[in-house]
């Protein structure tokens, strides 16, 4: 009998069989975000909270420039390099203090997924909406609160960048 590691596997050598693709990685973390689902949802129903029928809009303005904010903080901001130091490798410096990193070649699917999970933005996006969304059910006082600064941090990123552009076409 194959195990379904086994399985994995030879489902990724058909699928690339000339690049290594790490499905079992990402199988991985596709089940990390149904448990973070799972979990929300559960906490939300044991806890009483009610979910909106339809969220408003400025909540859903709030946590999408939160989203783009938190993760770019994650995924490319330098301070938070040890985060992703197990899972990758730096590169080189990618402007703004933002790092390109690359992932680390080593041997584990899961580890090589969490490695492009950690160096993506477009990827943490969907798992930082989900723990905000989470949140706006659960502790919306303090989500709001928490996605307020993130706002507020993007803004000032465009706001700092506009003003260094300006500034490099006046002299």
């Amino acid at each position: 009998m194959t195990s379904l590691q086994d399985k994995v596997a030879e489902v990724a050598r058909a699928y690339a069989p000339h690049e290594h693709r790490p499905l079992s990685g990402y199988l991985a973390a596709m089940g990390g975000l149904g448990v973070l689902a799972a979990s929300l949802a559960a906490a939300a129903r044991i806890s009483g909270r009610p979910v909106p029928e339809r969220p408003a809009v400025a909540d859903v303005a709030l946590v999408s420039i939160a989203t783009h904010k938190l993760s770019r903080l994650i995924a490319k901001d330098a301070v938070t390099s040890p985060l992703r130091a197990p899972f990758t490798r730096y590169a080189e410096p990618a402007g703004a203090a933002e790092l390109n990193e690359e992932v680390r070649d080593s041997g584990s699917s899961v580890k090589h997924g969490i490695g492009e999970l950690v160096t993506c933005p477009f990827c943490l996006a969907v798992w930082v909406a989900t723990g905000l969304t989470g949140g706006l059910v659960l502790a919306p006082r303090l989500t709001r609160l928490v996605a307020t600064a993130l706002t507020a941090t993007a803004v000032s990123d465009f706001l700092q960048m506009a003003y260094s552009m300006a500034k490099e076409k006046a002299e």
